[in-house]
């Protein structure tokens, strides 16, 4: 529990000072904490116990963590709304997670109840804001998912992936010409450098 504490110190660079007594109001800690124990009872295969602790866990904190998911040590959720983690998903060691991410399945329509369903995110992974992880991919060692990107394929380790960044489709109300539309626009490479870790 205390480890969890340390890791949202160390992540969270809002944490400083006087300040440092509001990490035990974080939605981010208290999901993990509630997951820490509803994850050892599902493994008893206790039932009703261990998803009611996750659906508590929900309400409380807008996170929703099924008990079935692994997770490793100084994992940190910032923020935390919206974030889902699915039941065969798996997380390493000291990954970190912003609001509104999604380690989900493609749907019932293509997962076989049983299987494999969720990602698995290797050890030092940084997942960013809103981006979505489908499927049983491996996102690995050391990656970085930029905001709001769409990763349905492995990712090797080491890699950082970003989506596209918006583009105008109207300007001070006139319709941007087809050949601006289709200029195709990644964020610069500064912002991908030891600093945003």
């Amino acid at each position: 529990m205390f480890s969890t504490l340390r890791t949202a110190y160390k992540k969270d660079p809002a944490l400083r000072g006087i300040k440092t007594a509001e990490v035990l109001l974080y939605p981010g800690v208290h999901a993990i904490w509630l997951h820490r124990i509803a994850h050892p009872l599902y493994r008893l295969h206790i039932p009703f116990i261990p998803r009611l602790m996750s659906q508590l866990s929900r309400f409380l904190t807008k996170i929703e963590i099924h008990p079935g998911a692994k997770i490793g040590k100084s994992f940190f959720i910032d923020h935390g709304i919206g974030v889902v983690i699915g039941e065969s998903a798996e997380i390493g060691n000291n990954v970190m997670m912003y609001h509104g991410v999604t380690l989900g399945g493609h749907g019932w329509w293509a997962d076989e109840k049983g299987s494999k369903r969720h990602p698995t995110i290797e050890d030092d992974v940084t997942l960013g804001i809103g981006c979505s992880v489908l499927g049983p991919v491996t996102v690995g060692k050391n990656s970085k998912i930029g905001a709001h990107a769409l990763v349905i394929n492995d990712v090797p380790p080491d890699s950082i992936i970003v989506s596209e960044l918006a583009y105008k489709i109207v300007s001070l109300g006139r319709d941007v010409s087809g050949e601006d539309i289709r200029k195709i626009k990644i964020p610069p490479k500064e912002w991908f450098d030891e600093k945003w870790q």
